[in-house]
């Protein structure tokens, strides 16, 4: 009973953020008519440095939803500035960072963050599709691209997903996505989410083949969930999950009849995340995961409140290139 009237309880809070968001978009509703379905946008990128030749190293990559809605409607429970600013401090351990909902604070993300190479941010609710990639390593090509489909109030954003070629040393290259699909599990959201990923699929076919890949974000998405796409993704993309690699002895979590899934929050490093970080090896690039984390510590104010609604994913890669 309890654990119903929390659903309920969470569900009505949901409604209501999606409620005031959408009345908010809709006043803004003639400044989006700049987002056609598919719209692919590129974003400069600084110049890069020379880089060292190299034929192994080792990377730290971070994935992070980060709850960047504006605050009145932010499901997080701390601050959003200051625990904003604190992320972006946080996050320069790692090498590489996809953030995602970074939408109207992005000047708190940035504010101490070290990062040499940060891609522009596109704006706050409703103009910005909320992705960023932050690298110690040269972006040498990015662009970003809305999802054809949608459902609810995932609409009012140009949601979707980025591409990035990133230069781990000189000639030595690796292709990132930085991914954020539809929420919620209602048909209409899984059947919007499912069309996500097969659009992403054709991209990368279309856009990375033959290519290392690094595919982190947030996917909204369980295996064990009879509705999803995400095995037929993964099978069709050939990326390996390193959660299933490292945490689930290599083994896919299976479909569970009536699946509920644990609150983000809740995640561990022994069960199923909908943050994801995905890798694929090359003829020329060949990536070994060593340790996966659920960063619940590292991600907390001094009071052990989490920074945002999600956790963060880390995970560590040796690279070796390939002649």
């Amino acid at each position: 009973m309890l654990l119903y009237l929390s659903y309920e309880r969470n569900k009505k809070q949901w409604n209501m953020r999606i409620l005031i968001l959408s009345v908010v978009c809709g006043i803004a509703c003639l400044l989006l008519a700049f987002r056609s379905k598919g719209t692919v946008q590129h974003s400069l990128v600084p110049s890069v440095l020379p880089l060292p030749e190299m034929s192994f190293g080792e990377i730290d990559v971070l994935t992070y939803n980060i709850a960047g809605l504006p605050q009145w409607i932010s499901s997080a429970e701390t601050p959003r500035e200051s625990s904003i600013v604190s992320i972006g401090q946080k996050i320069n351990r790692f090498d590489l960072v996809n953030i995602q909902e970074d939408f109207n604070y992005n000047k708190f993300l940035y504010r101490d963050n070290e990062h040499r190479y940060r891609t522009s941010n596109m704006g706050g609710v409703p103009f910005g599709d909320g992705l960023t990639t932050l690298s110690n390593y040269p972006i040498i090509k990015f662009e970003r691209i809305a999802w054809e489909d949608c459902n609810g109030a995932d609409c009012l954003t140009p949601k979707g997903f980025s591409y990035a070629r990133v230069e781990l040393a000189k000639g030595v290259f690796l292709d990132v996505y930085n991914v954020h699909a539809t929420a919620q599990d209602d048909i209409q959201a899984t059947r919007a989410r499912r069309a996500n990923l097969q659009q992403l699929a054709l991209f990368v076919e279309e856009h990375s083949a033959c290519q290392p890949i690094l595919l982190m974000g947030d996917f909204n998405a369980h295996y064990a969930f009879e509705r999803e796409w995400i095995k037929e993704f993964q099978e069709k993309v050939d990326v390996i999950d390193s959660w299933v690699l490292l945490q689930n002895d290599g083994f896919f979590p299976e479909v569970v009849d009536e699946f509920n899934a644990q609150p983000a929050l809740n995640v561990t490093n022994g069960c199923e995340s909908i943050d994801k970080i995905y890798f694929r090896n090359s003829d020329r690039l060949l990536l070994h995961p060593t340790s996966y984390q659920v960063e619940h510590d590292l991600f907390q104010n001094e009071l052990g409140q989490p920074l945002s609604d999600h956790c963060a994913i880390s995970l560590k890669l040796c690279w070796q290139s390939v002649k």
